[in-house]
């Protein structure tokens, strides 16, 4: 299946890619693709459907490029922290991770955005 964005996508949405990040960037773009597939499918959608109407697939392709955007700022050779504190001589030290647990993760924002998040409704029978 086709993905919903391209390199040039990124670059032109985003910024220039150095020639190593060009690659990463290709390869997650159809994974992220797929998942946000997955995710559709999940609420019984068709995401390849949808993109029919050519402003809803502008905001699919927003979308992609701010989750690879957002995978390429994560660092790989150190904790990728995205605010810190420090104390001198209390010893202090505290900071927020970028991406607590690692790997792709999709914002429930992002599938907000794509209309891809499903209320949930139930109802207690008190008298039951």
């Amino acid at each position: 299946m086709k993905p919903f964005a391209t390199v040039d996508d990124v670059i032109k949405l985003w910024r220039e890619l150095t020639s190593d990040e060009v690659g990463r960037a290709n390869e997650l773009i159809t994974v992220i693709s797929d998942s946000l597939r997955v995710e559709a499918k999940k609420v019984n959608k068709n995401l390849d459907e949808m993109i029919s109407d050519e402003s809803y697939a502008n905001v699919v392709k927003s979308v992609v490029v701010d989750i690879v955007a957002r995978t390429l700022m994560t660092s790989t050779d150190q904790e990728p922290m995205i605010q810190s504190a420090e104390s001198a001589l209390g010893y202090s030290y505290s900071g927020t991770f970028l991406v607590p647990g690692g790997g792709l993760f999709i914002k429930k924002t992002e599938l907000g955005r794509l209309g891809l998040r499903t209320q949930r409704y139930g109802v207690i029978d008190f008298y039951g």
